[in-house]
């Protein structure tokens, strides 16, 4: 298992609760509009510093009492064959633990809420669930079976989760937007963020292109929300 960064502290990637995010590397997606080169790419991740496992616990053991959860995000953590070990330790120590997905692994996500190593499931749609568009988002071939079967499980999961969706010119219009919302939904919350022009996306012709107007993310939200208990923009 590789650590490639930790945020202390965070007060919103768990919801209503004081956490810590730990990033995990390697990812199998490579979706154009990814800001986290260093977490996906291998060149990029073997430039990147890393923290040792042991420094990680250390810094848990030091922060009880005052962090509630870990967010464990990456990357792809599902990919890593040592993930439940980590869960297990990180929950043996009496913190919550929300893991980030983007729930091309069903199977994983099963074994983690059977196993009951997980509080809180947040899992990225990227694209209306058919395979030319959400291909074309994950930056590979994508069996969106796969897909559909991972909300399945988290919805009826019996633990906390919630769907979210950047959304990026000229991935993404209004009608897709409904569209995928319908294919969550009904469900718990579903987020739609806008994406960030940055540098450093993995296709750098995103590289500081307008974002979604926030009238336009807020028509959508209001054309939706009926299927979801909480749809925000974030």
């Amino acid at each position: 298992m590789t650590i490639g960064g930790l945020q202390k502290v965070t007060l919103i990637d768990y919801p209503g609760k004081i956490a810590c995010t730990v990033f995990l590397t390697r990812c199998n997606f490579r979706c154009p509009f990814c800001y986290s080169r260093e977490l996906v790419l291998e060149e990029e991740i073997e430039k990147q510093p890393k923290m040792n496992i042991d420094d990680f616990f250390s810094f848990l053991e030091e922060k009880k009492g005052m962090l509630d959860a870990c967010v464990v995000c990456g990357g792809e953590p599902t990919l890593d064959s040592q993930l439940k070990d980590f869960l297990k330790r990180i929950k043996k120590m009496g913190f919550l633990v929300k893991i980030d997905t983007n729930g091309y692994l069903p199977e994983k996500l099963k074994e983690l809420i059977d196993e009951n190593l997980v509080d809180y499931i947040a899992m990225d749609i990227k694209a209306p669930l058919n395979e030319e568009k959400y291909s074309q988002a994950a930056g590979i071939k994508v069996d969106v079976e796969r897909i559909k079967k991972s909300i399945e499980l988290i919805k009826n999961s019996g633990i906390d989760y919630e769907f979210r969706t950047t959304v990026v010119p000229g991935f993404h219009r209004k009608e897709d937007l409904v569209e995928m919302a319908r294919a969550i939904g009904p469900a718990k919350r579903y987020f739609l963020q806008s994406f960030r022009g940055e540098k450093g996306t993995l296709d750098s012709n995103l590289e500081g292109i307008k974002p979604f107007a926030e009238e336009e993310i807020r028509e959508a939200i209001k054309e939706i929300s009926f299927l979801f208990e909480v749809c925000k923009s974030r």
